[in-house]
């Protein structure tokens, strides 16, 4: 039997995020979820269960320097990626898991990965 799309991708998460409890050293994990119209990141502390940091392209900050309407493209994600960096940094966050969830490592995901790390996030 087959698996759906839903399920695989639900399976590379999973397996994602367990690699990622191994290394991470008790380091908050950097999300990433990305829709169609929009992508969004929020650094969690898994052993408080909280979300420490966020950002979307649905930030007033992220719209003000977006063309009109483009919340799904890799200049957006970089602005995304800034945005939660400075945010990280302002609660005292330098070290991070980049968890990209189920997605690889290309396109959006990895612009909002690389203006984090210029923004001052190590992962």
């Amino acid at each position: 039997m087959a698996l759906s799309r839903e399920d695989l991708f639900a399976r590379r998460q999973r397996r994602t995020r367990i690699k990622l409890r191994k290394v991470s050293g008790l380091r908050p994990r950097l999300s990433v979820f990305r829709s169609s119209k929009h992508i969004y990141a929020q650094i969690i502390d898994d052993t408080k269960g909280v979300t420490v940091a966020c950002a979307s392209t649905l930030d007033e900050e992220a719209k003000k320097t977006l063309t009109k309407g483009n919340g799904a493209d890799t200049a957006a994600a970089a602005i995304v990626g800034k945005l939660v960096a400075e945010r990280a940094k302002k609660v005292g966050i330098k070290d991070v898991v980049f968890d990209r969830g189920g997605y690889i490592y290309h396109g959006r995901v990895k612009a909002l990965g690389d203006a984090a790390r210029e923004g001052g996030l190590n992962f």
